[in-house]
């Protein structure tokens, strides 16, 4: 058996031998053998031409006619051709029509960009017509259906109709609100809320609002945000107003040279009073020579102190004697008397004294009035004044001032002074809004470096 598969083998490796199968070709190798029992090899090997260009042509008769030609009627797919259509009989008066010059009636070319030219329907959407626990819903509707043919009344039925008439007064105007035209306007972006619910029920559930207390609604200072220079700041001021402004300038400066002094003048000393070598000498020795006399004096003083305490404390455990006793009472009586005796008395002469008493008292009313204009007055005036808010202490700004000499008498020529940004930041330190800051001082770790370059030591 193997002999005659060999010799077929090699007969047909010969090249004069023609194979019959009208498939094979003359110079034919060898089949390669395909394992088609794996999905992976379906895919790989499986020739799916004709089912595809089946597809794309079923694809292109729905884009184009709407579906498939074999499943269309005959009508929509021939037509009877009977020639052009007779003309309609012409009217007695036609209408003269103006015709604007062009194609009026064509349509632009944007808008049939935009048209849908496709003939395939949308797809419908599933989800607006699905509701929840539609299958519940219409077998309870069925089941109701069956009672009610029947004649069964439903238990949730009944029971509405045996309960008693209710005053819906209160729900009616509740009901009515929504869509009455006459009802009260209610701005939803403003300030207010609007109560929906019972007070005590908000209260106790937590979701009533705290009050806003009046405090926040009071701005913390009465000062303008922009505060208005005075007319002698002006690039073109009048004498008299630029010289005011000068003078006030020249106080706050006057000012600030008193503090300095004043400090100057604390922290001086007079140099006669600097230490000398015989003056340390001095301080050093003092005292050396009396200290041997107050040792003695110690010594002999603890013995002296003993024998005082003994006598004290003799003398305090002797025991008091009855009648002793006895006068001590009368003494705390008698003292007791003569301090009821003299309330009597004062009582009796300020039934004398009306007169002056009243008069006190009216002047004790007239202070403390005068006390409180004058604590109204520095409430009113605190209110101008920046608060203390933090640990630094507010420094006004310098005022901006041109000497007469650098008056300029235009705009053009006026040299800017100031900063709009410090400006706006101290106002807002003055106002009260923040507190007064100062630049964070940066501390250097490591010291710097100076290194002398070469080309700058070549020119050295």
């Amino acid at each position: 058996m193997a002999s005659t598969r060999r010799a077929k083998r090699v007969a047909a490796s010969q090249s004069g031998f023609l194979n019959l199968s009208s498939s094979a070709s003359p110079i034919s190798s060898r089949r390669k053998r395909l394992n088609k029992n794996k999905k992976k090899s379906w895919n790989k090997h499986s020739d799916i031409n004709d089912v595809e260009d089946f597809l794309e042509d079923v694809r292109h008769q729905e884009r184009t006619t709407g579906g498939l030609l074999s499943e269309k009627p005959d009508d929509s797919l021939f037509f009877l051709d009977v020639g052009q259509p007779k003309k309609a009989e012409e009217k007695a008066e036609p209408v003269e029509v103006k015709k604007r010059k062009g194609k009026a009636s064509r349509p632009l070319r944007i808008d049939l960009i935009l048209q849908n030219d496709s003939l395939i329907l949308p797809p419908k959407d599933v989800l607006a017509h699905q509701q929840p626990n539609a299958k519940k819903l219409r077998r309870v509707a069925e089941k109701a259906e069956q009672l009610a043919a029947k004649g069964v009344v439903p238990r949730r039925q009944r029971r509405l109709l045996n309960r008693g008439p209710i005053d819906g007064t209160a729900k009616k105007a509740a009901a009515e609100a929504n869509n009455y035209p006459d009802r009260g306007y209610y701005d939803i972006w403003g300030q207010e809320t609007k109560d929906s619910a019972d007070p005590w029920y908000l209260q106790q559930t937590g979701k009533k609002r705290v009050k806003r207390p009046e405090s926040l609604n009071e701005k913390p200072s009465a000062l303008p945000a922009v505060e208005v220079i005075a007319p002698g700041g002006s690039y073109n001021p009048d004498f008299f107003s630029h010289q005011a402004l000068l003078q006030e300038a020249h106080e706050v400066e006057v000012k600030k040279k008193k503090e300095e002094d004043k400090i100057e003048r604390q922290l001086a000393f007079d140099k006669k009073d600097r230490a000398t070598e015989e003056t340390i000498l001095r301080e050093q020795v003092e005292g050396l020579v009396e200290e041997e006399e107050e040792k003695e004096v110690a010594q002999m003083a603890p013995n002296e102190g003993e024998e005082d305490v003994a006598g004290g404390a003799i003398a305090l455990a002797q025991k008091k004697t009855e009648r002793q006793r006895k006068k001590e009472k009368a003494l705390k009586i008698k003292e007791q008397q003569q301090l009821s005796n003299r309330h009597k008395t004062e009582q009796q002469q300020q039934l004398f004294q009306l007169r002056s008493i009243k008069a006190s008292i009216k002047q004790e009313e007239q202070s403390t009035k005068q006390k409180q204009i004058k604590r109204k007055a520095k409430q009113e005036a605190e209110k101008f004044q920046p608060r203390r808010l933090g640990k630094l202490k507010f420094q006004p700004q310098d005022m901006e001032v041109k000497l007469s000499d650098e008056l300029a008498g235009t705009l053009r020529q006026l040299k800017p002074e100031g900063s709009i940004l410090k400006d706006r930041f101290k106002s807002l330190q003055k106002r009260n809004l923040i507190e007064p800051r100062e630049r964070a001082k940066f501390k250097r770790r490591l010291k710097l470096k100076y290194v002398e370059k070469r080309a700058f030591r070549e020119i050295t």
